[in-house]
């Protein structure tokens, strides 16, 4: 019988009729071997096609892949070991199951080189049809379990790469009634309270809109956790001033609702440590925002902060408070994904279960390790993070403040933004500082205005309609009228991958919906001092109410999106 054709019956020159069985791929140079195989197989309802050399065996499984091979170890051109070895070596092919099968190369030494080459069972001939067939069908239910489990793995990345398109966007589109909040905040407390429920109410407002955004990037964090896309941006800390930072912020915005104390211990010298300044607030902002939100009313939370002398200097941070407490049981598993206390007073203290698998990465990303202790319910917590410290840099200056800015200027910008809520409360907020504010709503137009206004700087949407914020800003940059302009992406999107596509289209600055308005009003001192021009400020009253756009928005053929 001829290289790479299906078998025939005995005795007879017509191919046999189809099984309706597995594929199996026979290939052995002795004609007899090959036919006596072949009988087997397909006396147990298998598919057989035939090879006699290993260059034909290649070829036939390139043409066709079956689902087994019996692939005989002495052959003319290429041996049976190489033959499984280029198998196992090809992408395409090395999920295929190889039987060895000899009848010269029977001893223990040639079974073992052929199980180490990559094959999936051996057999010595001669062997009895039984033996043939329980040995092809126990590896042909093997095959079936691995293509499964890829099956299953297959599924579940698809199933995480969707979970994560739907984070981002669900971080998305709650970003953007949080920036109006946010932004129309300022405008609120122009003046005074009127009595002290309304002073509590905007401390309300104010609080829980940074809880809010805290959420939403932990959901962000908590995807790019896995995923291993964390990358950190390395500098030397000052980790006793960060933390003073973090409790006076905790003390402000959680503590003091729940009437409870922070109190901070740290040595008389500032600490350093070497790593990310925005991560690590992130691990001690958790921290003590689970200490808070599991302690009762009026509890106390203590921060102790302690060099470590050891033959690696280190420092470490414990964080302990008097609430709720851990059962035994519950704190191999604290630091997992979703995992929260498993008491019912715990589960009616909010959060999503993620900050401490959070804590857990970053600390250890730094090169430190996190524990959790409990004496049980009711008895309180203890986290212990542990950091490599290093020496204070030979000149660490004070960081410059927003107080340090010897003066405001006004800068004429160009806020666009299809929002109406986002655009008005921003532009609202723009001009009370002293800014002219020009508006547009959607991209096309908002690229036109851009290029004939020339304003000091922009604050761009980036999912708008018409042509989205990445293309506004490519095409700004193309025009000689837009190469010098500053252009700031002002968006809910905020992946790190989100971020480098804005610096790549041409944005100088990428910031991440709600921006916090002392933030927005420092990056837009830190720009650029721009050319002294003569007023053509427009009274706020004078100015067309739609998007504050001297020109209407043309309608677009593409459905408005909300960023």
């Amino acid at each position: 019988m001829s290289d790479d054709s299906v078998a025939s019956s005995p005795g007879s020159q017509r191919p046999m009729p189809r099984a309706p069985g597995p594929l199996i791929l026979n290939v052995n140079d002795s004609d007899g071997a090959r036919y006596m195989v072949t009988l087997m197989l397909q006396r147990a309802g298998f598919e057989v096609v035939e090879a006699s050399t290993g260059a034909g065996a290649l070829r036939m499984i390139s043409a066709r892949m079956p689902d087994l091979v019996v692939l005989d170890v002495h052959l003319p051109d290429i041996d049976g070991f190489e033959v499984c070895r280029r198998i196992r070596d090809d992408p395409e092919t090395s999920g295929l199951k190889v039987l060895h099968v000899s009848a010269t190369y029977i001893t223990t030494d040639k079974k073992v080189e052929s199980l180490d080459g990559g094959a999936d069972g051996y057999l010595a001939q001669p062997f009895e049809p039984e033996e043939l067939i329980a040995t092809v069908q126990a590896l042909l239910r093997l095959a079936r379990a691995e293509r499964n489990l890829r099956d299953d793995a297959e599924a579940l990345r698809e199933a995480d790469r969707r979970k994560n398109e739907f984070l981002s966007m669900l971080a998305h589109e709650l970003r953007n009634p949080l920036a109006a909040i946010t932004s129309a905040l300022p405008i609120l407390e122009r003046r005074g309270a009127t009595d002290g429920a309304e002073g509590r109410a905007r401390d309300v407002v104010r609080r829980q809109t940074v809880h809010l955004a805290r959420l939403i990037d932990d959901l962000l964090d908590v995807a790019r956790v896995t995923q291993g896309k964390i990358e950190l941006e390395w500098e030397q800390v000052n980790l006793s001033e960060l933390l003073e930072r973090v409790s006076n912020n905790v003390r402000s915005t959680k503590a003091v609702g729940r009437g409870q104390r922070i109190r901070l211990s740290m040595p008389d010298k500032p600490v350093w440590v070497r790593g990310d300044a925005t991560r690590l607030e992130q691990v001690f902002s958790n921290l003590l925002d689970n200490a808070s939100k599991y302690s009762n009313q009026g509890g106390s939370i203590r921060v102790d902060v302690s060099e470590v002398a050891d033959a690696k200097p280190a420092v470490r941070v414990v964080v302990r408070d008097n609430g709720i407490g851990m059962a035994p049981d519950t704190l191999p598993h604290v630091f997992a994904l979703f995992s929260q206390a498993d008491v019912p007073v715990a589960r009616t203290r909010g959060g999503l279960g993620i900050g401490l698998t959070l804590v857990r990465t970053l600390v250890e990303l730094h090169g430190g390790h996190v524990t959790a202790r409990s004496d049980g319910i009711g008895m309180g917590s203890e986290l212990d993070v542990t950091l490599p410290r290093v020496e204070a840099p030979a000149l660490a200056g004070k960081p410059q403040t927003a107080s340090d800015a010897t003066g405001a200027t006004h800068r004429r910008i160009l806020v666009i933004e299809d929002n109406v809520d986002v655009q008005q409360a921003i532009a609202d907020l723009l001009e009370l500082s002293g800014h002219e504010v020009s508006c547009a709503s959607d991209g096309l137009m908002g690229l036109t205005r851009l290029l004939d206004l020339q304003p000091d700087v922009a604050l761009v949407d980036i999912g708008l309609p018409g042509i989205d914020g990445y293309e506004v800003a490519r095409r700004a940059r193309q025009s000689p009228k837009g190469r010098a302009l500053t252009l700031i992406a002002l968006t809910g999107y905020g992946t790190p991958e989100q971020q480098a596509k804005s610096l790549e289209a041409g944005f100088d600055l990428h910031l991440v919906k709600p921006v916090d308005p002392d933030r927005l009003a420092h990056v837009l001192e830190s720009q650029p001092t721009p050319p002294p021009r003569a007023s053509g400020r427009v009274p706020p009253e004078a100015r067309p109410t739609e998007g504050r756009s001297a020109v209407p928005s043309p309608p677009v053929p593409a459905a408005p999106h909300t960023d």
